[in-house]
């Protein structure tokens, strides 16, 4: 497909598919998976390890060839053309990119030699990209001397050297501190924004999934189990978590069996719809059963808590015991 048929939409997938052999076995990775993501558009991809989120990813880049399905990435065919889909995107790994004994700078002119820029242009853009994400002060330093944060904020900058259409984002804020975090983002949302670059995003921050994109796709088993706005899946699937507590026991599993929840000890949780709104109800009924509520809280669903309804799991405790050590890098 060339550049004259392109559509609004940036990535199409229709059962995309993805098998290995493992000791005489066949492992389906990825099955049959649809996908439809259109220019401009934010979309967080979130699973847990193992669901077949990276599989697909690689696939989506040309770094793995489908065993079924097809794919189109910025108008290209992921089988008949990679080297179409892999001069317009721009693709950022869980690993640091840059040479270590190389300079910031250097790195982003290797870069942009690498991708048939001209040596004007490459050195106009490194330079654009060194003052957006606050390079500046280590342009001329070794990659290796950097902090975590500045080396994340270097592999953005060779992701984006080449001024791709859509951007590849693979847990890219993994091991940073919070700070370091909210910075790194705050550079890619002032860069989306002054470019309309769309990003493509795999997080196990929950926290980045709910306030950054447009739209979250759930994967779990190799296939795609909810695609939605995050307000959406949050409002169908979860639902607001109302806890009330009494004053002993009996009267928590009574109170329970009338309104439906769960009791546990003194304390009965609950998963309603519009919670504020049920939260006085069910006080109110059961004060009129003789059952007296001591204490009260309602709160609103995450998307840890959709995670939990679609699998039985919840994704933040899998990234927990999934960090190498719990250990974060600073921004220095």
């Amino acid at each position: 497909m060339n550049s004259a048929n392109r559509t609004n939409r940036m990535i199409t997938a229709r059962g995309l598919t993805k098998t290995f052999r493992s000791k005489r076995q066949v492992v389906e990775a990825v099955r049959a998976v649809d996908l439809d993501v259109a220019d401009g558009e934010l979309v967080a991809f979130l699973g847990p390890n193992g669901a077949g989120k990276s599989t697909t990813l690689r696939m989506l880049t040309t770094l793995l060839p489908p065993t079924a399905g097809e794919a189109t990435v910025a108008g290209f065919d992921v089988r008949h053309d990679p080297a179409g889909v892999r001069r317009r995107i721009g693709y950022v790994g869980q690993g640091t990119s840059g040479g270590h004994t190389q300079r910031v700078r250097d790195e982003l002119h290797a870069q942009g030699a690498f991708y048939g820029m001209g040596r004007r242009e490459t050195r106009a853009r490194a330079a654009e990209l060194i003052e957006s994400l606050e390079l500046g002060q280590v342009a001329n330093r070794q990659v290796q001397s950097l902090s975590g944060g500045q080396k994340r904020r270097l592999d953005i900058a060779l992701g984006l050297i080449h001024r791709p259409e859509l951007l590849f984002l693979d847990e890219p804020s993994t091991g940073l501190d919070p700070h370091s975090r909210a910075n790194l983002w705050d550079h890619i949302v002032d860069l989306r924004r002054a470019t309309g670059t769309t990003i493509f995003l795999t997080t196990h921050y929950l926290d980045e999934a709910d306030q950054l994109a447009e739209r979250v796709m759930v994967m779990d088993h190799g296939a795609v189990i909810a695609d939605d706005t995050a307000w959406a899946l949050k409002s169908s699937l979860a639902g607001d978590r109302v806890t009330l507590t009494f004053g002993t026991a009996t009267d928590a599993a009574s109170a329970a069996s009338r309104i439906g929840g769960e009791a546990d000890d003194t304390v009965v949780t609950v998963t309603a719809h519009g919670g504020d709104r049920a939260l006085p109800r069910y006080i109110r009924e059961l004060g009129d059963a003789g059952l007296e509520v001591v204490a009260a809280t309602h709160r609103q669903p995450t998307l840890d808590d959709v995670f939990l309804a679609l699998t039985g799991r919840s994704l933040r405790e899998e990234a927990a015991a999934a960090a190498p050590g719990g250990e974060l890098v600073s921004a220095g």
